[in-house]
């Protein structure tokens, strides 16, 4: 059957056919399956059971990854450990000793970090470029260049990537494409749609909703998902049963919350644009049919005094993260791009005076009061 996008996020696990059929998926709590005889275990081996380890497969993470698979329109997808690992498992599905990478300069720090850092270890080297700059990018391809990493909406300005005109230069020159939808959802942008190869997720953020759970989701081509599945296997970058199903509970959810939060964060930009305190608001600008995101982000700027407004920001919470059903903000500067280096960060413009601000799906109205007051409060 063909649902739309909304009973999609509902009616994605599979139907369990047992004695007594739960309605909610049964959380599979177990390290391990088990067999009547050797034969009946050697079954697996001949792929006619699914399941053997919960390292290899268990259904609570395979509804994760599957799920979100359709979500994406995508054919396969795995759940991994965190939004980290899944990138990790998607490169190395792709690339191998030797290659190069392209990567878009603003992206995750944490991403950054594993890039700039850690894949020296592999032998793999990475050029990070503007990835808005078509000339740029193909000057910095070469003859190793396997991949072309982005993000559909750049963390923590918000630059939303022309995704077609990436993934057409990387078929140009027969590169793979991957894709941190992370910000996005498939709600509002479905990178492999567009022809992207592999499309990452941390499902810690809108997928799981909740702030309550840590894993990562890959979706893709089959043939790249089956290598990425081996990385996560003998890597050990597996999800454990209760974080899948907390997820895939989550999940359920994504389009009722993505509504509610997207709307929040227009009210929001909308009322932080007409603030005269406030320096520049980085809010993007018809993104889907959905709306434009469910992130803001604002540079206080020098007539106000960023102690005085985080400290007055009430009920608000402060955090490293994002995308809880709670309205939240953090600090770039101080978390999510702290190990980046200070000139990267000063040419993307990620400041002192930068916040990150995740819309919950509280009243508008309280949301804004909130901001209002905290930014009067911290005037100078």
């Amino acid at each position: 059957m063909t649902f739309k996008f909304s009973t999609k996020t509902v009616h994605f696990q599979k139907k369990v056919q047992e004695k007594n059929v739960s309605k909610s998926q049964p959380i599979y709590q177990t390290s391990a399956f088990s067999f009547n005889d050797l034969d009946d275990m050697e079954d697996f081996y001949r792929g006619n059971k699914e399941y053997l380890y919960t390292r290899y497969s268990n259904p609570n993470t395979d509804d994760l990854g599957n799920g979100v698979a359709q979500l994406e329109g995508a054919p396969k997808g795995i759940a991994t450990s965190s939004g980290m690992s899944a990138i990790l498992a998607g490169v190395l599905a792709i690339v191998n000793h030797g290659d190069h990478i392209i990567a878009s300069e603003d992206i995750y720090g944490g991403t950054y970090q594993l890039f700039a850092n850690e894949l020296k270890d592999f032998g793999i080297n990475v050029s990070f470029v503007a990835m808005n700059n078509l000339e740029e990018i193909e000057n910095a391809i070469n003859e190793n260049t396997k991949l072309l990493y982005s993000e559909s909406i750049t963390n923590p300005l918000l630059r939303v990537e022309n995704l077609s005109s990436l993934i057409s230069l990387a078929e140009k020159h027969n590169l793979k494409t991957m894709v941190d939808n992370t910000f996005a959802t498939p709600y509002l942008i479905k990178p492999y749609e567009l022809g992207a190869d592999l499309v990452v997720h941390s499902a810690t953020k809108y997928i799981g909703g909740h702030s309550d759970v840590t894993a990562g989701v890959l979706v893709g081509k089959e043939s790249l998902i089956a290598k990425a599945k081996t990385k996560v296997v003998n890597l050990g970058c597996n999800l454990s049963p209760f974080e899948g199903w907390l997820a895939c509970r989550g999940l359920k959810t994504l389009a009722v919350r993505m509504d509610r939060q997207v709307k929040n964060a227009q009210a929001l930009a909308d009322f932080l644009r007409g603030n005269p305190s406030i320096s520049k608001v980085y809010y993007p600008n018809s993104v889907s049919e959905n709306g434009n995101g469910a992130i803001v982000s604002i540079d206080l700027g020098e007539s106000c005094d960023l102690n005085i407004f985080f400290k007055s920001l009430q009920w608000v919470k402060i955090v490293p993260t994002l995308a809880g059903v709670e309205t939240s903000v953090t600090y770039p500067l101080g978390t999510s791009h702290r190990s980046v280096p200070d000139g990267i960060r000063s040419k993307l413009g990620i400041t002192k005076d930068l916040v990150r601000i995740s819309l919950g799906i509280e009243d508008a109205e309280d949301i804004i009061k909130a901001f209002e007051e905290a930014i009067e409060q911290a005037k100078l």
